[in-house]
């Protein structure tokens, strides 16, 4: 896209460049009651940035992980920008997630766009299919763009919602679901508010999707538009997270992970203007439906990115098990062998749903819905048990332990250094230092990324227990049990 200038800027190859290309923009982002003169400069936002920027440096160092040939271009592109046209590519996706969340310990903020690809390749086909409308080739063309600059694309689904008993048409105020303000022969204006957005900040674009089934009075909200992080009407306002101002403080140990974490705000739409390009559902609500649920199918088999962050939890109980001289002991062993079975489990069901993807209508494959949902619900279980075995291991000082400041003051640090080292040969500091990791982790800022967001993130515990409802086959698998018992014989008789 032309920069302020007239200008097509570079295409984004390295970590620093996706640093460098989100300066300048303007944004209305409002954190404690401020606006924020420079995203990319803050010390709280900043970790959140660097850990999308490693998605760019795992493609450098790693392509193989990373990247693959666009079916639009025949080009190489990051695997976020690519709509998967086998099992083999979703799979690789999953692999690709679980190996960003090793490297972060944190959420790397791109799966939500690049499963809003995926699901909106094959929903706008076939709307187009229904309709004549010309969404499709529109999303193909967009997406060859964002392909040909290497932008971060982020989805927006979740609204404000209001009165959860009423229907978008219903509420009170229109503006509590994002909905079109008003249409010329230009393009559409959206208002409303998205709540939680992963990374929107550390975004090129942002892709508004529906949040739920709509029906016929709802169409002014059945819409799906992209629109740039940086257009008029837009404001943003920062989440807290926990102990998310230790990142202010200059400390390197308290932090707990001093380089990355992730991000969440939410995304205020004043009349934003979307030209009719970039506009790929406007009123077909009986589509709705579909979209939200090819997406979800997609997104909570992604959450087998908890998996790699799980890893780093894992890896860092057992070093503060060895550093406190304790991991010779056969319950510790046997704890660390329950973190990494729960872990594993939430992975073999995500990486299954990916192996058994079919093709759909427009050649994009979609994974299997039932085992992507067994996957999520896992997500929202087995995190706060390897978290709560990873505080078990840890010992209280993972809750008590003093700052950095009083580690390095005059008259403390050797007193510290005395009484709070484990092991002779391990540094006082090191130990510190893994126990604020997993804080961090368990109770602190990547807290949220880790257990909060993986019980919400792709809808709370009851949104998969219904899909799984919904396609448990009973009356099949209760015809093979008839079958076997010799039940049906008898009704026969």
């Amino acid at each position: 896209m032309p920069d302020g200038n007239g200008e097509t800027p570079r295409r984004i190859e390295t970590g620093s460049q996706y640093i460098e290309s989100l300066r300048g923009r303007n944004l209305k982002v409002y954190l404690f009651g401020e606006l924020v003169a420079e995203p990319v400069d803050h010390p709280m936002i900043r970790p959140s940035i660097n850990a999308v920027a490693e998605t760019y440096e795992l493609a450098m160092r790693e392509p193989d992980v990373a990247t693959v040939e666009s079916s639009l271009t025949g080009k190489p592109v990051n695997r976020f920008l690519h709509v998967a046209q086998s099992p083999e590519d979703l799979v690789a996706q999953n692999m690709m997630q679980r190996k960003l969340g090793q490297n972060t310990g944190t959420c790397f903020q791109r799966c939500v766009g690049m499963d809003a690809f995926n699901s909106l390749y094959s929903v706008t086909y076939e709307i187009d299919e229904k309709h004549g409308t010309p969404y499709h080739e529109r999303l193909k063309s967009f997406l060859t763009t964002m392909q040909e600059h290497n932008y971060v694309v982020g989805g927006a689904m979740t609204d404000v919602k209001g009165d959860r008993s009423k229907a978008p048409h219903e509420q009170e105020d229109p503006d509590l679901f994002v909905h079109i303000s008003k249409r010329n022969e230009d393009g559409i204006w959206l208002k409303g508010a998205k709540a939680h957005q992963t990374g929107c900040i550390n975004s090129h674009f942002i892709i508004a999707m529906p949040t739920m089934r709509l029906g016929p009075e709802d169409k002014d909200y059945a819409v799906v538009a992209a629109f740039p992080v940086d257009a008029p009407g837009i404001t943003y306002i920062y989440g807290r997270q926990s102990c998310d101002t230790r990142s202010m403080e200059g400390s390197s140990i308290d932090v707990g992970n001093a380089n990355f974490s992730g991000q969440e705000a939410m995304v205020i739409l004043d009349d934003v203007f979307v030209p009719w390009g970039q506009v790929f559902m406007d009123g077909e609500h009986e589509f709705a439906s579909m979209l939200v649920e090819r997406f979800t199918c997609y997104h909570r088999r992604s959450y087998v990115c908890k998996t790699g962050v799980g890893d780093v939890l894992i890896g860092a109980a057992a070093q503060i098990a060895e550093y406190n001289g304790a991991d010779k002991a056969s319950h510790i062993k046997d704890k660390l062998v329950q973190m990494t079975h729960l872990n594993e489990t939430m992975y073999a069901a995500g990486i299954a749903s990916s192996h058994q993807a079919q093709a759909t209508k427009s050649g994009a494959y979609l994974n299997d819905d039932m085992l992507a949902n067994v996957c999520k619900h896992h997500v929202t279980k087995m995190p706060f048990e390897i978290g709560r075995l990873a505080q078990d291991l840890a010992g209280g000082l993972v809750s008590t332990a003093p700052s950095e400041k009083e580690l390095d003051h005059p008259e403390l640090s050797a007193l510290l250094d005395k009484y709070l080292k484990g092991r002779a040969d391990v540094p006082t500091k090191a130990r510190i230092r893994i126990l604020r990791l997993i804080e961090n982790m368990t109770m602190g800022r990547n807290a949220v990324g880790y257990l909060t967001e993986s019980l919400h993130g792709a809808g709370s515990p009851q949104a998969q227990r219904i899909q799984i409802g919904r396609q448990m086959g009973l009356d099949f698998k209760k015809g093979l049990a008839r079958r076997l018992a010799g039940v049906d014989s008898d009704v026969d008789e």
